[in-house]
């Protein structure tokens, strides 16, 4: 049985179709991680106490509080992502997301009182406890996205 020549393969079907999804993807996945990256610096910009700062101090209670803003972030990209259908679908509801996921974390910073100054002081249960809110706004956030 021959096995078939390098134009058969790049002609077959798998590989056009990879050629053709590829760069949409790659554009679908840049757009988002700018969003991700987007939504970080404003929130390190916004919060009360400074955890870019303190994480290169060697706060690990910082790092903590800023790693649960990352992924608290990206959860719900992840899903708008998932629901959209072209770069500028994902550009409308990623930024509605980055929005809606930082005010719910200011409100959360507000709520839970004290939060800030536990943190600065490198109290890795205030981070945690922290972590924990931002991820379960996320959570509620991404389902809200599904519909």
């Amino acid at each position: 049985m021959d096995s078939p020549s390098l134009a058969q393969v790049l002609e077959s079907p798998e590989v056009q179709a990879f050629a053709s999804g590829f760069p949409t993807t790659v554009a679908h996945l840049a757009v988002t991680l700018a969003l991700l990256a987007g939504g970080a610096i404003i929130y390190a910009l916004l919060t009360p106490w400074k955890e870019i700062t303190l994480i290169r101090e060697g706060n690990a209670a910082a790092a903590v509080a800023f790693a649960g803003v990352l992924v608290g972030l990206a959860v719900p990209l992840a899903v708008s992502l998932s629901v959209s259908t072209s770069v500028r679908d994902i550009v409308i509801w990623g930024v509605a997301t980055v929005v809606l996921q930082l005010l719910a974390f200011r409100v959360v910073d507000l709520l839970l009182t004290g939060l800030p100054q536990r943190i600065r002081e490198g109290e890795i249960s205030a981070a945690v406890l922290l972590v924990g809110a931002k991820l379960s706004t996320a959570l509620i956030l991404a389902a809200a996205l599904t519909g």
